[in-house]
């Protein structure tokens, strides 16, 4: 089962890893900043290891994203990603995973303060799930 794993976050400035320009994750002792960061390096080879990680982008500083809306019949672009928003889409993970309870662990391992993780199952047009 396929499964995207986006990370949400508002490191000021933007930049990656997130975690090294979140506040949050900042204020923590240094000891539990690098347990953080070792359990993500561990999910991340293991995912390697197992052939779970199909491919995995961060993404660049959402004041140079673009929205494509529609209006009046025509495509309407303006800047984005959204005025009121304080969370951006950081970059995103596509795993092949066995199940849903694997993908939960792993999804488990890429949150830390400061950030918000989604855990999404892919799907084929016409709805069925990858």
């Amino acid at each position: 089962m396929k499964y995207v794993i986006l990370i949400h976050s508002n490191p000021q400035p933007w930049g990656h890893p997130t975690g090294d320009f979140i506040a949050e994750q900042k204020a923590l002792p240094t000891e539990q900043r690098e347990a953080l960061e070792a359990g993500f390096e561990k999910v991340m080879s293991e995912m390697s290891e197992r052939g779970e990680l199909v491919s995995a982008e961060a993404l660049g500083d959402p004041a140079n994203a673009r929205l494509y809306r529609w209006a009046d019949g025509d495509p309407l672009v303006t800047d984005g990603p959204y005025a009121e928003a304080k969370e951006h889409l950081a970059g995103f993970f596509l795993i092949d995973v066995g199940d849903q309870a694997r993908a939960e662990a792993i999804a488990a391992k890429f949150s830390g303060p400061g950030e918000t993780i989604e855990l999404r199952p892919t799907m084929w047009p016409g709805g069925d799930d990858q």
